[in-house]
């Protein structure tokens, strides 16, 4: 069971984390973009972390979705800042994120087509080339559906992670949201995903209006995620989890007692 359970880092916890407290997460997580580019204070928050936890690197910069080639200059940093602290898993999101010249900031969905499986999986084959690792990508929470898909999301990033060699993040709070969205049944997306492909979990709170889902990441996890996970569990014994919170961040022990709920369930599942 070592190393399972995780926190995303927040800028709002470095002060905390700077001065090494004793906690019962695992292991945390890094926003790769909040450190990619800078060897000031937040690279040095990382190298004391680093001593006394292993990290994971997540991205939302990749914009594998794009049809251009990869962005050698962004995947020049972020190998670098990857030989400097050897995350166990790198990340990023099945998505597009904008033009070349002009990143939005949003993670937006994809045509499920199989020609997009071949050209997202072609340009995954340059990114794991250059980085010299395998990478993750994650399923997306996606607010509108493309009519020219011709296959299910969970269909889609399975194709993609099998084509490309590359693994599969998978987000059980975007598969609940999107699920209740879109009506779909989120134990028939767990069922379909292959036990080799995936390398790790995240777990966050949506808000909800009118009877629809949005991952904000903004409060704890909800009961129906939590339902997910329970299952995750039984399928993927040894699979680490994370828990986000980015929007109304509490205290970091709010953080910890929540990850320790995921522990608590694995325990309740594997012993």
């Amino acid at each position: 069971m070592e190393s399972l359970f995780g926190v995303g880092l927040r800028t709002e916890h470095y002060s905390y984390l700077e001065s090494r407290p004793q906690t019962k997460v695992d292991w945390f997580e890094v926003l790769s973009e909040n450190h990619i580019y800078s060897k000031g204070r937040p690279w040095k928050i990382l190298e004391v972390i680093r001593k006394d936890y292993p990290l994971t690197f997540h991205g939302v910069s990749l914009n594998i979705g794009l049809d251009k080639p990869p962005n050698q200059d962004y995947l020049f940093h972020l190998k670098e800042m990857i030989d400097a602290f050897d995350p166990f898993i790198v990340s990023d999101h099945l998505c597009w994120t904008g033009l070349a010249e002009s990143n939005i900031h949003n993670l937006l969905p994809l045509h499920y087509t199989q020609e997009e499986v071949n050209r997202i999986a072609s340009k995954m084959d340059r990114v794991q080339s250059i980085l010299g690792r395998s990478v993750a990508l994650e399923n997306l929470s996606a607010y509108v559906e493309s009519k020219k898909s011709e296959m299910s999301e969970w269909e889609f990033i399975t194709l993609v992670a099998q084509k490309s060699g590359c693994k599969i993040l998978l987000d059980l709070n975007n598969v609940y949201v999107n699920a209740v969205n879109h009506s779909f049944d989120p134990m028939e997306y767990l069922s379909f995903i292959p036990k080799e492909l995936v390398v790790q979990f995240h777990l966050a709170g949506y808000s909800e209006r009118k009877g629809f889902l949005f991952d904000n990441h903004s409060r704890e996890v909800q009961p129906g995620v939590w339902k997910l996970y329970e299952y995750a569990c039984k399928k993927w014994e040894q699979i680490p989890a994370l828990l986000e919170w980015d929007e109304n961040v509490p205290e970091f022990t709010v953080l910890e007692q929540e990850t320790l709920k995921a522990k608590e369930i694995w325990r309740g599942i594997h012993g």
